[in-house]
């Protein structure tokens, strides 16, 4: 009998390739100034090719379901790191505005399969005790991808052509997958059998939940893209900061968010753990992050660099606690038949608010500045979580669903 991998490898590996997926967002923004002058490339063009890249993410996310779903955790897993990882190698060679739009929107297409392929491996390795926790940490590996990103692509760019980040950037990336192929195969696969003439699509989007937590994404998550593909912008050129600063400054408010993550995973499962529903624990969690972003503003009105870095780590901190509780949220609303096929449609509202919203900060930015971007990023959640207020509850009783292989086993094994 083949031994099966510890669920907490599995965890580990995708916290590693989360590392590698948002250092790959944030290595164009850190090299976004030398870039722009290169390819003479104004802001509102940079953020066309932001929203290409979130455009392709929009329909990846809504495809990635599918494609996980009929390949299954450890094959479209592979799939989507190999592909992304190919499109960062590409964008080194990018030498016009629309050769890098093009390499940017492969990433795009690339990218997203990770965030709707981890939350069904958690869902198939851990418990409903622990999968919140689970959920924190890999996404910690986001945020720290950003936080080494600014000092790490500042300092290999230092020595070597900054197009050389993108090529090192891939070449990580293809080399994780040959890991993720040795380990994750030892692990057994839940199975799931959806009922006879049930349409998984068709059930999915007629339930409310689904829209509910797709609007919220898409309001919500465009706090966390300005932080990834404008912030760094902002620091450079409206605070003036230095490359020296960028690298002393810049990776806090990603440390922040780091933490939020496990903050708001261990949160919620404390509550769990003490009795109280899942849903209703997901929606505790998340109303504290949704008062901690109205500082948002202070931000853009500190004068020190100090306290803005403080205001926007609070919100970083705030969004990414809430992200790992909407995410926890969807093991609990679908069934296992529905997981993949719903976060990949709720993670795709994300992709197209954050394309919106990259046009209009680039507006903003065009014709009046940073203030009112940061005023509506203190707004997003507390709005979105009035939206939310009924959609935290469990799957229907008598609902069809298989249990989860190890579901039962895993609190033996995980040591």
């Amino acid at each position: 009998m083949t031994k099966r991998a510890n669920p907490w490898s599995i965890v580990a590996l995708l916290f590693a390739v989360a590392v590698l997926n948002y250092f790959d967002r944030q290595s164009l923004s850190v090299v976004a100034p030398r870039m722009q002058a290169e390819l003479h490339l104004s802001d509102v063009g940079y953020g066309h090719v932001v929203s290409l890249f979130l455009l392709a993410s929009a329909f990846a996310y809504a495809l990635s379901g599918f494609v996980c779903d009929a390949l299954g955790t450890r094959r479209s897993m592979a799939l989507f790191v190999a592909f992304w990882s190919a499109a960062e190698a590409a964008t080194a060679f990018a030498s016009s505005v629309l050769l890098l739009g093009i390499a940017r929107f492969c990433l795009g297409l690339g990218e997203p399969g990770l965030w709707v392929a981890a939350p069904k491996a958690v869902g198939e390795v851990l418990d409903r005790t622990r999968r919140s926790l689970a959920v924190g940490i890999y996404t910690a590996g986001a945020t720290m991808g950003a936080i080494i990103a600014i000092p790490a692509i500042l300092a290999i760019t230092t020595h070597l052509p900054w197009r050389s980040i993108f090529l090192i950037d891939g070449a990580m990336g293809l080399l994780w997958v040959p890991v993720w192929l040795w380990i994750y195969r030892e692990h057994p696969r839940s199975e799931t059998i959806a009922p006879a003439a049930t349409n998984v699509f068709r059930d999915v989007i007629a339930q409310p939940q689904m829209w509910q937590l797709l609007i919220a994404r898409g309001m919500t998550d465009p706090v966390w893209y300005f932080y990834l593909f404008w912030f760094p912008k902002y620091l450079l050129s409206d605070r003036h900061l230095t490359a020296s600063q960028m690298a002393h400054f810049g990776w806090m408010v990603y440390l922040a968010g780091g933490i939020g993550t496990i903050v708001g995973g261990s949160l919620s499962g404390a509550f769990i753990r003490r009795g109280l529903d899942p849903g209703i624990a997901y929606r505790r969690t998340m109303l504290f992050s949704a008062f901690a972003v109205l500082v948002s503003p202070l931000a853009y009105l500190s004068p020190g660099i100090g306290m803005t870095m403080l205001f926007a780590s609070v919100v970083a901190m705030a969004h990414m606690s809430w992200l790992t509780n909407l995410t926890s949220t969807l093991l609990e609303v679908f069934s296992p038949q529905q997981l993949g096929r719903a976060a990949g449609l709720i993670a795709a509202g994300s992709a197209f608010g954050g394309m919106l919203s990259s046009e209009i900060i680039a507006y903003c930015l065009t014709h009046g500045g940073y203030r009112p971007v940061f005023i509506a990023m203190g707004l997003m959640h507390p709005i979105a979580i009035v939206l939310l207020w009924t959609a935290f509850r469990a799957k229907p009783r008598g609902e069809m669903q298989v249990p989860v292989v190890g579901e039962a086993l895993v609190a033996g094994d995980a040591n």
